[in-house]
């Protein structure tokens, strides 16, 4: 009776591990099909003498996990690209001397990458940890997503505004002018000025900045990509329109954070990119507005220009600080002589 008990018990033994190998065998076959049938998502990189932000920028999409990511380079010139050849050999890094403008260079990138979605990053970002899949599983999870922009930061850990509306001539007028501001503090006013918004909720946008965006890639081809006459700036509000005519939608998500240094590259060229940026707008304005939308859209950029010039002169004449006083003597020279002069867009 013993024998037969103990060879019971051996037997029901056996069958419990048995049970519990296959058990294991089915949850790994089950998470390899998860793991399978979830998107993947590459990164690409837009760099332009940038060597410092964007080691930065590479260690926190390698840490997010990324396995196939893609720089652009506009011809870095110090040391950016000695640096992605020693320091992260895995990275495919493509150079286009001629510097194509930030539309080109992304378009690229993003034609080099092998998955269905994409994020694609400004050289002076760095990614929270969990933000790359946390991207990967908005887009999954909202089908009509093309784009999906994350909360950005300030590197001091403030909120970087990031959502914005549609250019017409008001909120050019509201986006380059101290009315702006003044909107986004009157309680009754704030919430039909959408740069004023809490960045608290995930929601539809008509476009968030394009320091951080997740893409999927079959919509954005769907449009053609970035226009590359874009050199700088609106693009990426080109983009989001053109998206939005064809029927897709533009997100902004808070669960994905990003850190944002901003002016990285177009600091070193302060009054040539702020007159782009205005050119830019105007150029926009010109794609998809009126002529009379026009005007009013340049007359409003001048009328921002009049504003941050007369706030400056002010604070150039109540400081002494020489540090702060030479930066607003660059900036009211730069600033007089783009209210002087006519705006025109680098374009390609």
């Amino acid at each position: 009776m013993r024998d037969n008990s103990a060879a019971t018990g051996a037997f029901v033994g056996t069958l419990r591990v048995f049970s519990d190998v296959r058990a294991a065998v089915v949850q790994a076959r089950a998470r390899r099909f998860i793991a399978d049938t979830m998107s993947a998502i590459s990164v690409a990189i837009v760099s332009y003498n940038t060597l410092h932000v964007l080691r930065a920028c590479l260690a926190s999409v390698l840490a997010n996990g990324a396995g196939d990511v893609v720089v652009a380079d506009s011809g870095s010139t110090d040391g950016t690209l000695d640096m992605l050849r020693d320091e992260f050999p895995s990275v495919v890094v493509l150079v286009d001397r001629s510097n194509p403008g930030y539309g080109g260079a992304a378009n690229a990138a993003i034609e080099r990458c092998r998955a269905e979605y994409v994020l694609l990053l400004n050289g002076d970002t760095v990614l929270f940890p969990g933000a790359l899949d946390t991207l990967r599983r908005y887009l999954d999870a909202h089908p009509r997503a093309a784009v999906v922009g994350p909360r950005l930061r300030n590197p001091d850990g403030s909120l970087q505004r990031s959502l914005h509306q549609f250019p017409t001539p008001i909120i050019t007028l509201l986006d380059y002018s101290w009315v702006g501001p003044a909107v986004g503090r009157i309680p009754g006013l704030r919430k039909l000025y959408l740069a004023s918004d809490s960045h608290e909720h995930a929601r539809v946008v008509p476009w968030v900045t394009g320091a951080a965006l997740a893409l999927r890639v079959s919509a954005f081809r769907s449009v053609g990509g970035f226009d590359p006459t874009f050199f700088m700036y609106y693009e990426e509000v080109d983009l989001s329109y053109r998206l939005h005519r064809a029927g897709w939608e533009t997100h902004f998500t808070p669960a994905a954070e990003v850190t944002h240094v901003g002016g990285a590259s177009t600091s070193q060229f302060r009054g040539a990119m702020y007159a782009q940026q205005l050119a830019a707008a105007v150029q926009y304005s010109e794609r998809h507005h009126s002529r009379t939308a026009v005007t009013l859209t340049s007359l409003a950029l001048r009328f921002g220009l009049v504003c941050r010039l007369a706030g400056d002169t002010v604070r150039l004449k109540l400081t002494r600080d020489f540090a702060r006083r030479r930066y607003l003597e660059e900036s009211t020279a730069i600033l007089g002589s783009m209210v002087r002069a006519p705006w025109r867009a680098r374009a390609r």
